[in-house]
């Protein structure tokens, strides 16, 4: 029982990443990047306002009529066996009421091999997470100000133990037309366990996010500045690989300052020809960054790279995301225009 409990533990804690955040929520599948243009662009992308369908998963207020009868589906590799998946859809009623839209989200764990609590081997198990969203947007009359909120179910399952929840995002977005400038906030995974896995209910992964973005004047590229974990000052922790010896033989811990802790909430990126049929995109997470670097030893964790094409009603995206050395994850995302 002991060590099937600590792969269930294990596998809560690596579906997000590896910091304080991490690990201490459930349901934390969440927060993971849902569409290719997201993961190049260094992910949790608040503030695009146009055909992008995917976005309404992120922030709400983002969900537009140009969304309108666009299907689209997203697939990656996360890490082992670790698989996960997106698909969104957006329909617009009419003038008056506006877009609808509405998403899956799931992760599959792979198999493990089960033990007792003496140690003897037991049947293999799996586990899985998946969230139905259902949301919409306003623009507040003679404003350029948009609200919206997504309402979730989720579901998740880690061998013979189950679990439901619910949960909310709520999202604002301004639109500056005259200088092509987006401000976005977003308030993700406000809810609660409906049923816990077992006696105790657990807080869900609540984020805070806010974002702008602009598009240069005579040049054909949108940049994208996000602040992500707004919720929580303190993200960074002391990395063990990186203490220094002390005169008496013991260690000193990594002091983590002020403003690299300041930097592990920011995420830039860029998009090379954002409007046309075929877009360029680039992107650095600090934080990922700073917590998967190896020490003497230059492994670009926290870049990201990724690029769209369209071909008539079909828009293929594909993205890269650097981890490790050794881990890495491509996403890759199909939309479709029934227009």
């Amino acid at each position: 029982m002991f060590k099937k409990t600590f792969i269930v533990l294990l596998v809560l804690f690596c579906t997000d990443s590896f910091s304080q955040i991490g690990g201490k929520y459930v349901y934390q599948f969440l927060n993971l990047v849902t569409s290719p243009r997201q993961a190049a662009l260094g992910g949790k992308t608040v503030t695009i306002h146009d055909y992008d369908v995917n976005q309404g998963i992120f922030n709400p207020a983002t969900i537009n009529p140009e969304m309108d009868n666009r299907l689209s589906v997203n697939y990656g590799s996360y890490f082992g066996e670790v698989t996960y998946g997106t698909a969104a859809y957006a329909y617009t009623y009419d003038r008056h009421v506006q877009t609808f839209h509405a998403s899956v989200n799931y992760v599959n764990y792979g198999s493990f091999d089960g033990y007792d609590e003496n140690g003897q081997q037991t049947a293999e198990f799996t586990g899985s997470d998946i969230a139905v969203s259902f949301g919409y947007a306003f623009n507040i009359p003679w404003t350029d100000i948009y609200l919206g909120a997504n309402g979730k179910l989720i579901s998740s399952t880690l061998e013979s133990y189950n679990s439901f929840g619910a949960a909310v995002d709520i999202g604002a977005l301004y639109i500056d037309d005259k200088n092509d400038i987006n401000i976005a906030l977003a308030i993700r995974n406000v809810g609660f366990q409906i049923k816990p896995y077992q006696d105790t209910n657990e807080k869900l992964p609540m984020e805070i996010v806010a974002g702008i973005s602009q598009s240069l004047e005579n040049v054909p590229i949108r940049w994208h500045l996000t602040l992500e974990n707004l919720q929580q000052w303190n993200i960074a922790f002391s990395n063990p690989n990186r203490a220094e010896g002390s005169l008496d033989g013991g260690s000193n811990e990594e002091k983590v300052g002020f403003f690299n802790n300041a930097l592990r909430h920011v995420i830039v990126g860029a998009e090379l020809f954002p409007e046309k049929s075929f877009s360029v995109r680039l992107g650095y997470n600090f934080r990922r960054a700073e917590e998967l670097r190896i020490v003497d030893q230059r492994n670009f964790s926290g870049i990201s790279a990724g690029f769209g094409l369209r071909f008539n009603n079909v828009r293929f995206d594909y993205s890269y995301s650097k981890y490790t050395s050794d881990s890495n994850t491509s996403l890759f995302g199909l939309m479709i225009n029934f227009q």
